[in-house]
C-alpha cells in the first residue's frame, strides 16, 4: 500500500471538518467525493445528516486547489438535490463563498457554480441568491461579472418573475450599462430583453431608459423588436415539483378547451407600481411656495401653486406621508370660484390617488362627498376631470364599494339629476372593475339603490341604474337580482334582460379570440439538471440570433432532487403509457325496442310481455320470474346496463303497485352487489326513482339498502353528488328529509374519506338547515352531528353564520356524537379500486381555502409600514382573512406573508408583537401540518420573544407555541427549541418558562426519542445561576429521561462537559450508570494529546459560554472535591512543560487567520463558533499550562495566566506580536464578563 493510500485510509477515520481542513489536497478531494456519495444516497430531505453537512460548504467551495473546489461544488450540488427548503439557512454564507471564489475559475467550475445558484433558488433561497448577485456584479474583474449576469438571466428565464422579483434586477442593471467591459454591457442588454418578456416593454423602458446613454437606448430599441410572445416559467421550486406528475396526467387525460389552455398559459401580470421606488414629494413641495400660492388672491397664482402639486404627484409611486393638510386645502379649492383652479385641484387629487394608492384611502373618503357634489357642474372640462379622478380613486384601491355606500346613497338622492346619473355611472364603472368577492358583499346595498333609481323621473338616471344592475348581473349572475326583478313590470324586465344579454357574449368572445398559444412548450420539471450543463447566456438574446420566443429552446434545464426525479420520471412514464379513461356517466337515450333487441335470450320473451301488462298480478308474477332468471345468471357483468335499462322502462319507476316496486329495487340491488363493476351511468338511471321510493314508508327499507349498495359499487362521493340536486329540486319534502336521514347512515357506514366535505356542508347549510320543514332541519342536524364524529370541532367554523337556535341544537348533537377522528373505522368498503380518496378523514379532512389571492402587495406593504396603526390594521386584516376562510387555509402563496409577519415579531411596539404572535398562532392552527414547510423558520423568531421581561409577552409566546404544537408534532419543533435554549439573550425567565412548557408537553408522552437532542441544553441549564431555571431544567430532565430512557441518555453524554456532566451522571446513578462515564468525561477534559485538545476546543465552547451565567457556582455545588484533585494534577503537568516555549509560533500564519476570520470581534457577547475558534488557536500556539489557565472557568486561573504573560513580556515580544490577534480576541471575551479582578488585570496588561 502506497503512502498516499495509507494517508487517505487514515483520513477517512477523521471527522468531516478535519478532513476538509487537512493540509493534503488529496485528502480534501477524497472527502468531497465521499460527501457527494453520501448526499446522493439520502432520499429523505429531513435526514439529520443534511443539517450536519450544511455548514461545511462555506469553506469547501473556497478551497485554493481548483480540482478540489470543483469536487466541492459537485458535493454541494448533490446536497442541494437531497435537501429541502430548510437548507436555506446556509444559503447566504455559501452563495457569498461561491461568488468570491468560483466565478473566476475554470469554465466547468463556473458552470457548476451557476448550477448551484439555480438549485438554491429551487430551495426558495431567492433573497440570498440576489444578495450574492449584488456583490458579484461589483467585482472589479469583468470575467466574474458576466457569469453572474448569465445566472440571473437563466434564473429569470426558467423560474419566472413570480419567483425572481424583477425589482431587484432592475436596480442592478443601471450600473452595468456603463461598465467598461463590452461583454458585461452585452450581457446586461440581454438580461434587459429577458425582463421585457416577463414585464411589459413599456414598463422596462419607463424605469431603465432614463438611466441609459443615448447609444444604448438606440441599441436596445432595435433589439426590442425581436422580443415576441409571452413568457412562461419552465422550472418549479422544489415544493411545487411534487404536484407536477399529477397535473401532467390530468392535462393528458382531460382535453381542455382552448380558452382554458390559454388561461393557464397567461403569465402573472406584474404591476409597474411594485417595481419602482417611491418618491418623496412633500419636501420639494415645501420649497415651491405651495402654501402661500394657494392662499393668493389672484386665481392664476392659485392655479400655478396647485399645478406644481399636480406635476410632483404625477410620479408613478409617491412615498407615504402626512397629506392631511394638503387634502383639506384641495377640498376648499374644489369649490373655488374659478373653474380652472377647481379642475387643477381635482387633477391633483387624481394624481395623488394613483401615486399613493391604498395610502390615500382615508383622504379619498374625506374628499369623496365634495367630489360627488361637484358633479352638478355642467362644464365638460370639470365633468371630465371629476370622472377621471373618481375612476382613478377606485382603480387605485383608495375606495372600495363596501366603504362608500352612504356617500352613494346621499348622492343618488341629490336634487340635481346630473349628480344622480353621473354617480350611478361611476358606480357602474366600480362594479365592472371590482372582483367578484367584493360585489358579492356589496350587491345587497347597491341593488336597492339602483332599484329605487329606476323610478326616477329623469331618463339618464334610469339608464344609469339599468347599467349598474346589468354590471352586477354580468359579474355575479342573476341570483342577487331575482327577488328585486319580481317587483319590476314586464317592460323594465325586458330592457334589463336585453342589456344583460347584449353584454353577456363579450367576455366569452374576448377570451376565445384573445387566446394566443404560447410559442414554446413547458419544460419538464422532473428532468435532472446534470443532464446538460450548457446554459444560454444573456448575450445570446442580442441580434444575430433567432427572434426571442415566448419560451426558451428545448433545452431542459430544470433541476430536481435525484431521488424525486427518478420516482417522478417512472411514475410519469407509467401513467403516460396507460392513459386514464374517463368513465361516461351520462346515459344516452334508448327506446324499449332497442333494449329488447340487445337483450337477446337473457330474459324470456313472455316475461317481458307480462311486465307490460295492465294487470298488476301479471306484472307481479313477471317481476318475480325476472328476479329468478337474473339470480340464475352466472355472468352478469356484460349484461348489467341492458338489464337495468329494461327495469327502468318496464315496469319503470312510475309503477304504482308496492310489491312490484319492492321487487324491482331488490333486483337492482342484487345486480349492483353481484356485478364486479357496476357502471355509474346505471346509478344515474336509477337514482331519481330510488330516491323517490325512500320517501315512501312501504319501500323505504329496500330503497335505502339499494342506495347503500350503490355506494359500495361506485363510491359514496358520486352518489351524494348526484343526490344533492335531485333532493333539492324535488317537490316532495319527504324526499329531502328521508334522503338526508339515509346520508346519516351512509356517513356512519363509509366515513368521510370519499366525500367532498365542502359540497356536503354547503348542501346542509343552504338546503337542509334553510328548509321550512322541521323534519328536514332535524335530519340535517343529525347529519352534521355524524360528520362531527369524523372531522371534529373544526366543522363549527363552517356553520358560524346559521341561526342561534340551530347552533344550540347543533351543539347538543355534537355532544351526542363526540369527535373520534382516525379511530373510527368504516363499517363498509367500496368495491371499485379507482375510487379516489378525497379527504384523509379526521381534522384535516375539512376543506382548506386558498388565500393567496387575498395576500395582496398592499397588505404586505401595510405590515411593513412606518405607521404603527397601518401595521396593526394589516395584522387585523390577516385575522379577518382567516375568519373568512373558516380558519382552514392552504399553504399556497403564504411564504411572503410569513416573511412580513416575521418582521413584526421584532417590532418596536410591543402591543403589535403580541398581536402578531396571536396571528401567527392562528395561521398555524388554520394551516395545519403544512405550516412547518411554509413558515420559513419563523419559529426561531417566535422563541426569541420569550426573552422579553414582560410576563404577558411570554404568556402570549407560549400560547403561540401551543397553537404551533397543535398543528405540527413536537419533533419538528425540537431543533428550534434547542437553538433557543442555547441563546444567551433568552434570559433566565424565558428559559424557565420554556423548560416548564417542555415538561408539560413531555408529560403527556410515553416515548419521544427525539427529545434526546434537548439533553445538552437541559444539562447546561441545570448548572445555571438562576435557581428557577435550575429547578425547571431538573423537572424537564426527569421527563426527558422518562421519554427517552436512561440507555439513550447515557449514549449521548459525549457532548456534555464539565459540571453539567457531573450533575447528569449523578441523576443517572440510580439507573445503574457507572462512575467510569464521569471519569471518562473528566480525563477527556484534561487530556494532553493534540487530538484530545482539539476535541476540548469544540466541546467546551458551550460550557465556557455558560460559565458567564454563573456555572462556577453550579460546579462548586456539584463536585466539591474535584478542584483540589485537578489542581494537583495541573501542578504536576505544569512542571513537566516548563522547559517548553511559552508561545509556539512555528506554524503561525497570521495573515491567513486574518483572511479566514471575516467576522469582526465587537465588544458584545461573541457567538459560539467565535469562542470555539479562539479556544482552538489558544491551544495550538500557547504552552499547555498557559492555555489551560486562560481557558479555565475560574477567574483566579485566568488572572494567573495574565500574570504569566506579563512576566514573560520582555522576552517574548516578537512571538507575542505574531499571535497578538489571538490575545486581543481573548481579552474581548473577558470584557464581555463582569469579573472585576480579571478586568483590572486585563487593563493593567494592556
Amino acid at each position: 500500500m502506497s503512502e498516499d493510500e495509507k494517508l487517505l485510509k487514515e483520513a477517512k477515520k477523521l471527522p468531516w471538518d478535519e478532513r476538509f481542513a487537512h493540509k493534503n489536497w488529496k485528502v480534501r478531494n477524497d472527502a468531497n467525493i465521499d460527501l457527494a456519495a453520501v448526499c446522493d444516497s439520502i432520499t429523505d430531505p429531513k435526514d439529520p445528516r443534511l443539517r450536519e453537512f450544511g455548514p461545511l460548504f462555506r469553506k469547501t467551495v473556497a478551497d485554493s486547489n481548483a480540482p478540489v473546489q470543483e469536487k466541492a461544488l459537485d458535493a454541494l450540488i448533490c446536497y442541494l438535490k437531497a435537501a429541502d427548503a430548510d437548507a436555506g439557512r446556509y444559503a447566504k454564507e455559501v452563495c457569498d463563498a461561491v461568488v468570491a471564489k468560483c466565478l473566476t475559475g475554470r469554465p466547468k467550475t463556473v458552470e457548476k457554480a451557476q448550477m448551484v445558484f439555480l438549485l438554491w433558488i429551487e430551495l426558495e433561497a431567492v433573497e440570498a441568491f440576489l444578495d450574492a448577485m449584488e456583490k458579484a456584479i461589483k467585482n472589479k474583474v469583468a470575467k466574474a461579472v458576466v457569469p453572474a449576469i448569465d445566472v440571473m438571466f437563466q434564473a429569470l428565464s426558467e423560474f419566472g418573475a413570480k419567483i425572481i422579483p424583477p425589482k431587484r434586477i432592475l436596480k442592478m442593471l443601471p450600473e452595468l450599462f456603463d461598465h467598461q467591459d463590452q461583454n458585461v454591457r452585452a450581457s446586461s442588454k440581454g438580461l434587459t430583453l429577458e425582463l421585457c418578456r416577463w414585464i411589459s416593454k413599456e414598463t422596462v423602458k419607463s424605469i431603465l431608459f432614463e438611466k441609459m446613454r443615448d447609444t444604448m437606448k438606440k441599441e436596445l430599441e432595435a433589439e426590442l423588436v425581436n422580443v415576441t410572445g409571452t413568457a412562461k416559467p419552465t422550472r418549479k421550486i422544489r415544493s411545487e415539483q411534487d404536484k407536477e406528475p399529477e397535473l401532467e396526467v390530468v392535462s393528458d387525460a382531460v382535453a381542455a378547451g382552448p380558452s382554458e389552455e390559454s388561461a393557464a398559459d397567461v403569465p402573472q401580470e406584474i404591476d409597474e407600481y411594485d417595481l419602482v421606488d417611491p418618491v418623496d414629494i412633500l419636501t420639494p413641495l415645501e420649497k415651491t411656495g405651495f402654501w402661500e400660492g394657494v392662499k393668493a388672491a389672484k386665481w392664476s397664482e392659485r392655479k400655478e401653486a396647485v399645478a406644481e402639486l399636480t406635476k410632483l404627484a404625477s410620479t408613478k409611486k409617491i412615498a407615504p406621508g402626512d397629506f392631511t393638510e394638503i387634502c383639506r386645502t384641495l377640498k376648499k379649492l374644489i369649490t373655488d370660484v374659478n373653474i380652472a383652479v377647481a379642475v387643477e385641484a381635482i387633477q391633483a387629487i387624481g394624481n395623488l390617488a394613483r401615486g399613493l394608492r391604498t395610502h390615500f384611502s382615508g383622504s379619498s373618503r374625506f374628499l369623496l362627498p365634495v367630489l360627488l357634489e361637484k358633479l352638478k357642474e355642467k362644464k365638460p372640462t370639470l365633468t371630465d376631470a371629476l370622472t377621471q379622478t373618481l375612476q382613478a380613486m377606485h382603480k387605485s384601491g383608495c375606495l372600495i364599494l363596501t366603504d362608500i355606500v352612504e356617500d352613494v346613497k346621499t348622492a343618488t338622492k341629490n336634487k340635481v339629476p346630473l349628480v344622480r346619473s353621473l354617480t350611478l355611472n361611476w358606480v357602474t364603472f366600480c362594479i365592472e372593475t371590482s372582483n367578484k368577492a367584493v360585489i358579492l358583499k356589496a350587491h345587497k346595498e347597491y341593488v336597492p339603490i339602483c332599484m329605487e333609481s329606476l323610478n326616477d323621473g329623469t331618463p339618464e338616471v334610469r339608464d344609469a341604474a339599468f347599467s349598474a344592475l346589468a354590471a352586477v348581473a354580468k359579474s355575479v349572475g342573476m341570483r342577487p337580482l331575482e327577488k328585486s326583478l319580481e317587483k319590476l313590470d314586464d317592460v323594465r324586465k325586458k330592457k334589463l334582460s336585453e342589456m344583460i344579454g347584449g353584454s353577456g357574449g363579450d367576455p366569452a368572445s374576448t377570451s376565445s379570440s384573445g387566446a394566443v398559444p404560447s410559442a414554446g412548450g413547458t419544460m419538464s420539471s422532473t428532468q435532472s439538471s446534470t443532464g446538460s450543463l450548457a446554459k444560454r447566456s444573456a448575450a445570446s438574446m442580442l441580434s444575430g440570433k433567432k427572434p426571442v420566443q415566448a419560451a426558451p429552446p428545448s433545452k431542459k434545464g430544470t433541476s430536481a432532487k435525484s431521488g424525486t426525479s427518478k420516482r417522478g420520471d417512472g411514475a410519469t412514464q407509467l401513467k403516460a403509457s396507460k392513459p386514464v379513461e374517463v368513465e361516461d356517466v351520462e346515459p344516452a337515450e334508448m327506446s324499449l325496442e332497442e333494449i329488447e333487441s340487445k337483450l337477446g335470450s337473457l330474459i324470456q320473451p313472455e316475461t317481458i310481455t307480462q311486465l307490460k301488462s295492465a294487470v298488476w298480478k301479471e306484472r307481479l308474477e313477471a317481476i318475480s320470474s325476472f328476479k329468478e332468471q337474473v339470480e340464475a345468471l352466472k355472468e352478469l357483468d356484460s349484461s348489467v346496463e341492458i338489464l337495468v335499462r329494461l327495469l327502468c322502462a318496464v315496469p319503470g319507476w312510475s309503477e304504482k303497485n308496492v310489491q312490484v316496486q319492492q321487487l324491482v329495487i331488490d333486483i337492482i340491488t342484487h345486480i349492483a352487489s353481484t356485478a364486479s363493476k357496476y357502471p355509474k351511468k346505471c346509478v344515474v338511471l336509477c337514482l331519481q326513482g330510488v330516491s323517490e321510493r325512500v320517501a315512501d314508508i312501504k319501500t323505504r327499507a329496500q330503497a335505502m339498502k339499494c342506495l347503500t349498495t350503490f355506494c359500495e359499487a361506485v363510491g359514496p362521493g358520486f352518489v351524494f353528488e348526484r343526490l344533492y340536486k335531485i333532493m333539492k329540486e324535488h317537490k316532495n319534502p319527504k324526499v329531502l328529509s328521508e334522503g338526508i336521514l339515509w346520508m346519516v347512515t351512509a356517513v356512519d357506514d363509509f366515513g368521510v374519506s370519499l366525500l367532498k366535505l365542502k359540497d356536503l356542508i354547503d348542501f346542509c347549510k343552504d338546503t337542509g338547515l334553510q328548509s321550512s320543514a322541521a323534519a328536514t332541519r332535524n335530519a340535517t342536524i343529525k347529519l352534521i352531528g355524524a360528520l362531527h364524529k369524523f372531522v371534529g370541532p373544526d366543522i363549527k367554523g363552517f356553520l358560524s353564520d346559521v341561526k342561534p337556535a340551530l347552533i344550540s341544537a347543533l351543539d347538543a348533537e355534537y355532544d351526542k356524537n363526540p369527535f373520534e377522528g382516525a379511530s373510527v373505522a368504516p363499517k363498509k368498503t367500496v368495491k371499485t379500486s379507482d375510487a379516489p380518496s378525497l379527504s384523509s378523514g379526521g381534522l384535516d379532512s375539512l376543506p382548506r381555502e386558498d388565500i393567496s389571492g387575498k395576500i395582496t402587495p398592499a397588505l404586505l406593504k401595510g405590515l411593513e409600514s412606518s405607521d404603527w396603526k397601518a401595521r396593526l390594521e394589516s395584522i387585523e386584516t390577516v385575522n379577518k382573512i382567516l375568519e373568512e376562510a373558516n380558519k382552514r387555509i392552504q399553504p399556497t402563496g403564504t411564504g411572503e406573508l410569513f416573511g412580513a409577519l416575521r418582521g413584526r415579531l421584532c417590532d418596536s411596539n410591543k402591543n403589535l408583537v403580541i398581536a402578531t404572535l396571536s396571528t401567527v398562532g392562528g395561521v398555524a392552527s388554520a394551516m395545519g401540518p403544512a405550516v412547518e414547510k411554509s413558515s420559513k423558520g419563523i419559529l426561531s423568531d417566535i422563541l426569541k420573544c420569550l426573552g422579553d421581561n414582560k410576563k404577558h409577552m411570554r404568556e402570549c409566546t407560549l400560547n403561540t407555541l401551543d397553537s404551533w404544537l397543535a398543528a405540527v408534532h413536537l419533533d419538528k419543533m425540537v431543533p428550534y427549541i434547542t437553538g433557543a435554549l442555547t441563546d444567551a439573550k433568552l434570559g433566565a425567565e424565558g428559559r424557565k418558562d420554556l423548560f416548564d412548557w417542555l415538561s408539560k408537553q413531555l408529560t403527556g408522552m410515553k416515548e419521544f426519542p427525539d427529545a434526546v437532542h434537548l439533553l445538552k441544553p437541559v444539562a447546561s441549564a441545570m448548572t445555571d445561576k438562576s435557581a428557577d431555571v435550575r429547578k425547571a431544567a431538573e423537572a424537564c430532565f426527569g421527563e426527558l429521561l422518562r421519554v427517552c430512557g436512561q440507555e439513550m441518555v447515557s449514549k449521548n453524554l459525549k457532548d456534555i462537559q464539565g459540571p453539567a456532566l457531573a450533575i447528569v451522571v449523578e441523576r443517572l446513578r440510580p439507573y445503574g450508570v457507572l462512575q467510569e462515564t464521569f471519569d471518562l468525561g473528566r480525563t477527556s477534559s484534561t487530556g494532553t494529546t493534540s487530538k484530545a485538545g482539539s476535541k476540548i476546543g469544540k466541546s467546551t465552547g458551550p460550557a465556557e459560554r455558560a460559565s458567564r451565567h454563573g456555572n462556577r457556582a453550579g460546579a462548586s455545588r456539584a463536585i466539591p472535591t474535584r478542584n483540589s484533585r485537578q489542581e494537583t494534577l495541573m501542578s504536576v503537568q505544569d512542571i513537566s512543560v516548563q522547559s517548553q516555549a511559552l508561545i509556539n509560533v512555528k506554524d503561525s500564519h497570521k495573515g491567513e487567520r486574518e483572511r479566514i476570520v471575516v467576522r469582526r470581534f465587537k465588544f458584545e457577547e461573541p457567538r459560539l463558533e467565535q469562542i470555539q475558534d479562539l479556544e482552538t488557536d489558544l491551544m495550538k500556539y500557547f504552552r499547555e499550562d498557559l492555555h489551560r489557565r486562560l481557558l479555565s472557568t475560574d477567574f483566579k486561573k485566568q488572572v494567573d495566566g495574565i500574570e504569566m504573560l506579563q512576566k514573560a513580556l520582555p522576552s517574548i515580544a516578537k512571538e507575542l506580536i505574531e499571535v497578538l490577534d489571538i490575545v486581543l480576541r481573548w481579552f474581548v471575551l473577558r470584557f464581555c464578563e463582569s469579573n472585576t479582578s480579571c478586568l483590572l488585570k486585563s487593563f493593567m496588561y494592556l
